[in-house]
């Protein structure tokens, strides 16, 4: 439990250092979904019911509703479980059933210990809430289940969502390896900090400082050069696709990639690369090994021949 209860810290912590101020982590418990199913007699419709619910923000309860009915509730068993979900006191709403049905007991005492628990590890009581509507509808997820929103733009939906997964290992090995866990949708995520002038200039965008262009039948040459100069820590991409020379330039020039480092038939021969500063149009001939120190110190591109041997490093 204790486990569960440290994701909303990490997920306050997180948004808090990026500038995010204004979100709320919304969280409930399967077991206490599973545990209502139990109650109202619908368990054997868990799948259906989940699935509606977890679309409620979407279409609302009266579409909800009846998506239930069409699952096979009745019309009381449908109201009653709305009725519920949409409790603006969701913790008392749960409280007034316990003990009428063991399984939702146990999920009304895991919420509650992990709700017990956010004070403990600092996240502040705006934060946060308890929302039983939050379903997560893959059915892997067996307890606490956590979706993040951004209140200043509600239409985005969850920017960081997860939850406990005590059975998902099972698809992969015999070994029981419980887990719980929350990923961040970083798209939207980004699109967010570009709107509240978040992302600063002065941090490199490209994906990569080299890219890469292998000409003619160099390939496996370009990815032997590619992998020198990642081992010397310079971020490289590889240009993969058959094209015209002017697009695989106009590709590195798109993304701001800083250099391009050109292996034709010439330098495979040579045991040299083609390094291009793609800002100032100035281009050398040099090894791998001393692309990446250039790339690295970012030095003007100016050639020094070893002395005594007349060759170009």
């Amino acid at each position: 439990m204790a486990n569960e209860a440290e994701l909303p810290a990490i997920i306050c912590e997180t948004f808090q250092r990026l500038g995010l101020g204004r979100f709320c982590i919304r969280m409930n418990n399967r077991k206490v979904l599973n545990g209502l199913f139990d109650y109202l007699g619908i368990a054997d419709k868990a799948g259906a019911v989940m699935n509606a619910i977890d679309k409620l923000d979407k279409i609302g309860r009266e579409k909800v509703t009846a998506l239930l009915t069409d699952a096979g509730l009745t019309d009381a068993a449908a109201a009653e479980l709305m009725d519920i979900l949409e409790s603006p006191e969701p913790l008392a709403a749960l409280e007034a059933l316990y003990g009428r049905c063991g399984s939702l007991d146990e999920g009304i005492d895991a919420l509650k210990t992990v709700v017990g628990l956010l004070p403990g590890l600092g996240v502040p009581e705006d934060k946060w809430r308890v929302d039983l509507t939050i379903a997560r509808g893959l059915d892997y997820y067996t307890g606490t289940v956590y979706e993040t929103t951004l209140l200043d733009y509600p239409e985005v939906g969850s920017v960081c969502s997860g939850g406990r997964y005590d059975d998902l290992a099972a698809y992969y090995t015999d070994k029981k390896l419980p887990g719980v866990g929350v990923s961040i949708g970083v798209t939207r995520l980004f699109y967010i900090l570009q709107e509240q002038g978040l992302l600063s200039d002065d941090v490199p965008t490209a994906p990569c400082e080299a890219l890469v262009i292998p000409m003619g039948n160099t390939m496996d040459y370009a990815v032997r050069c590619a992998a020198a100069l990642r081992a010397a820590g310079v971020r490289t991409q590889v240009y993969m696709e058959q094209k015209k020379v002017k697009a695989k330039f106009a590709y590195a020039d798109k993304l701001s990639i800083p250099y391009a480092v050109v292996v034709g038939e010439d330098e495979q021969a040579a045991g040299t690369v083609s390094l291009k500063d793609l800002a100032s149009g100035e281009q050398i001939t040099v090894t791998a090994e001393r692309a990446a120190m250039i790339i690295n110190d970012s030095t003007n591109l100016t050639a020094k021949p070893v002395k005594g041997s007349g060759k170009t490093i």
